[in-house]
């Protein structure tokens, strides 16, 4: 499979130092491996990954990284978090293409 320009997250410490510590537009794809939404819009994020590679694309295992995802307040699989120089300034729940589309053009805006 295509991951495009997707990066996987697996530690805290890296969740940190690639997202809450970055500079510029980042999109973080909460997602878990039995989930049958975040595998069907997988392709889409890393589409979106190569069309707006302005921001730079992680995903982070829910079920790996549960410590994490408690603190980004994830309840639901796919929620997709965009960040702004280390800040959380959007988020989508839902595997909803037009709907991610659109806020990854907003954060580029």
């Amino acid at each position: 499979m295509d991951h495009g320009n997707v990066q996987n997250i697996t530690s805290k410490a890296e969740f940190a130092e690639k997202v809450l510590n970055a500079k510029g537009p980042v999109v973080v794809d909460c997602f878990a491996t039995w989930c049958g939404p975040c595998k069907a819009i997988a392709p889409k994020v890393a589409e979106f990954s190569k069309t707006y590679d302005t921001a730079k694309f992680y995903q982070i295992d829910v079920d790996d990284l549960s410590e994490v995802a408690a603190e980004l307040g994830v309840r639901a699989m796919p929620t997709f978090m965009l960040f702004k120089d280390g800040e959380k300034v959007d988020e989508l729940t839902g595997a909803n293409p037009k709907g991610l589309e659109l806020k990854v053009q907003s954060l580029l805006a």
